[in-house]
């Protein structure tokens, strides 16, 4: 994974945004379960302000997660502008900006936060305190975020939207829209490979992935096909909504099992 070090990436799975292809898993009855780990930069030589800040998280509201003392490192990563640069979220118009980039480009410390391995039924709620909590890392000085179990980052703007959406959709109480900011904040999409346009980090508020045709049209309409689908397997289930999209399920998986971006709910492939 860009920006961790290699032991880190052995023991939790490797990151393939560098556009490495994977063995397909057959992933039906799988037990492995999601886990979000969140990257986070500094501006100052100094872990101390955005690690106390996410110990405190971690107390006030973040169950389960901890800190990667081992991992984090007080100094800058050169890998990260490229890192960066690959994970921009390219859907959200304006969703970072020259700022957001100088923010990556001059940093200092990183600092890894990682989540606690989530069932289904948990993985709204744990993303919710994930966004919550790079809230409050935001209000720590970081200047840069990224969620690495997706491969997608947003700039401060962007998160603080996101994390405003979130705290709305708690106070309401709608699991819903929950869900839906959910995946707007630490999902990746599209990708495109093998004449889809496709979906990453789904499985982190608990639905599977979805995977729209090339010629359904441009990026764009891909994306809002694909985020249709999600909420009407959210509102409907999953077995109504193949059948109305006419879909399939698959648990063919170009990531591995022990990869973070492995869905262990499948993929809906929609019809080409």
């Amino acid at each position: 994974m860009i920006g961790w070090k290699p032991s880190l990436a052995q023991e939790f799975g490797r990151d393939s945004s560098d556009g490495e292809t994977t063995t397909q898993t057959e992933a039906k009855g799988s037990s492995v379960t999601p886990r979000h780990v969140l990257c986070f930069l500094g501006k100052e030589r100094n872990l101390t302000p955005m690690s106390g800040a996410a110990s405190q998280a971690i107390r006030d509201f973040a169950t389960g997660f901890s800190v990667d003392e081992d991992h984090s490192q007080a100094e800058p990563d050169d890998r990260m502008e490229q890192s960066f640069a690959v994970c921009w979220d390219r859907v959200e118009p304006r969703a970072w900006n020259a700022a957001d980039e100088e923010g990556v480009a001059n940093h200092q410390p990183v600092l890894y936060v990682l989540g606690p391995s989530m069932t289904q039924v948990e993985t709204v709620k744990v993303s919710m305190a994930a966004a919550r909590l790079v809230g409050r890392l935001i209000d720590a000085g970081a200047v840069a975020v990224k969620g690495e179990s997706a491969g997608v980052a947003h700039g401060l703007d962007r998160w603080r939207e996101l994390i405003r959406q979130g705290a709305e959709a708690l106070k309401a109480g709608d699991l819903l829209a929950q869900q839906r900011v959910g995946c707007l904040a630490f999902a990746k999409r599209p990708l495109s490979a093998r004449g889809y346009f496709e979906s990453v980090g789904f499985h982190l508020v608990g639905l599977p992935e979805v995977y729209v045709p090339e010629p359904v049209g441009s990026e764009r309409q891909a994306v809002a096909t694909m985020d249709a689908v999600a909420d009407e397997i959210a509102k409907r289930g999953l077995e109504p909504t193949l059948k109305i999209r006419h879909a399939t399920l698959s648990f063919d998986s170009t990531y591995d099992v022990d990869e973070f971006k492995f869905n262990p709910y499948g993929i809906v492939r929609l019809a080409m």
